[in-house]
């Protein structure tokens, strides 16, 4: 995979534009909590950075599929990087805040729809890009970590805003890396069908890519557990209050925001290595209903350490999801409306994230912390589990259909 220039340039991309979200995430959080004292205000901005996303990809998820992806990718982050500039300014109000967050989410729809669409073209064969996928997963969770870990420390050293203007910076540096280190393609659609970018129709467009995803019985449940994956997250969200009600210092935060993403690693490492790829896919709606199970005994745990570790198995179960979902959902769907379908799955995944952080964000202003995490956790284990039970009846369903069909 690193043999591939082009891999090379889209993981970087990739890397540092996490880093810089998952610094700007921490510096969000602490700037909000800090003027506000809400675990409700703290978790709903956090929510902005996940939620508009399948805004964006249901709008714009089609510019993947009509225009260059190269281009794409690179005019989003410039986009963003000039939107994030604002947020910085001390004392911007809230009202300003938010729908300015919510531009910045909404654009990185087209460029994740454009990257997941590539992602094929640039390695080729199933097991290569399987490896791919686990490859950025665990690097993507590092970054995460990292960010995470070392955005706790700078905020001792720098203010949040000038943790924001970092982060528009990143997405400069992701633009420099897509520009310079993948080739020009033409545009999807013009060389499938000959016509220019107007010849279908926004709303077909559309149309098209919620088809393919929902009329597809295999896309549908995978698409379906990957952002029941996504809802796992919301603990992340409540790290500040959480470690408040625990009795513990501003340390706390980092740990356990990075539970998750040092917990997919392994998940990640896991599943690519020592799982043979035969048993992969059928792991996938097991380990999302599993993952739920550390979240609801977190809500009897007082110790840190013990709550992280937690937090850890969960984030460990979610990639071992997460990384065949994604593969075999790209390698399943037509290369004509890939971006489409792949925009409409990942912004469903973000905007899964940020809806439960908004209602765990609800929850815990009312009863406290750990209990959202638990019911967040009882929750995911429940509707993946009903999700499992209703793949099932339709596979034993099917036999008979086709018998009934030959015998009649």
């Amino acid at each position: 995979m690193f043999r591939t220039a082009e891999f090379r340039a889209l993981w970087a991309a990739e890397l540092v534009s996490i880093c810089g979200d998952q610094l700007a995430r921490v510096a969000f959080s602490v700037l909000v909590y800090g003027r506000t004292g809400s675990a409700a205000w703290a978790a709903a901005v956090y929510a902005l950075t996940f939620l508009p996303a399948l805004l964006g990809g249901v709008l714009l998820g089609w510019v993947a599929d009509r225009f260059r992806r190269r281009e794409v990718m690179v005019l989003a982050d410039v986009a963003r990087a000039l939107l994030v500039v604002p947020l910085a300014v001390p004392g911007i109000p809230l009202a300003l805040l938010c729908p300015l967050l919510v531009l910045v989410v909404v654009l990185a729809s087209p460029h994740t729809a454009a990257q997941g669409a590539l992602l094929p073209e640039v390695l080729d064969g199933e097991e290569l890009l399987e490896r791919g996928f686990a490859v950025r997963q665990i690097t993507n969770q590092t970054a995460q970590i990292a960010g995470f870990a070392v955005g706790g420390a700078l905020l001792v050293l720098i203010s949040p805003s000038v943790a924001i203007l970092l982060n528009s910076a990143t997405f400069l540096l992701s633009a420099f890396f897509v520009r310079v280190g993948v080739r020009r393609r033409s545009a999807p659609a013009a060389s499938a069908d000959g016509a220019g970018p107007a010849a279908l129709s926004w709303l077909a467009d559309i149309r098209e890519g919620a088809r393919t995803v929902f009329a597809h019985s295999r896309l549908r449940t995978l698409a379906l557990a990957v952002w029941l994956v996504g809802g796992y997250v919301a603990p992340e969200a409540l790290a500040v209050p959480l470690a408040d009600e625990l009795g513990a210092g501003p340390w706390a935060v980092g740990l356990l925001m990075a539970a998750d993403p040092a917990g997919s690693v392994l998940g990640a490492l896991v599943i690519s290595r020592w799982v043979p790829e035969r048993l992969r896919e059928r792991a996938i709606l097991p380990c999302t209903a599993l993952a739920g199970v550390p979240l609801v005994a977190s809500m009897f745990v007082s110790n840190v350490a013990a709550v992280v570790v937690l937090w850890a198995v969960t984030g460990a179960l979610c990639t071992a999801a997460l990384v065949p979902a994604q593969a075999v959902f790209v390698r399943t769907t037509p290369g004509e409306v890939r971006g489409r379908a792949t925009g409409l799955a990942a912004s469903g995944l973000i905007a899964a994230q940020g809806l439960a952080i908004l209602v765990c964000g609800l929850l815990a202003e009312r009863w406290g912390a750990p209990l959202a995490v638990g019911i967040c956790g009882a929750a995911g284990a429940l509707l993946a589990s009903a999700l499992m039970l209703t793949r099932g009846a339709r596979a034993e369903r099917a036999p008979h259909r086709v018998r009934a069909a030959r015998e009649g």
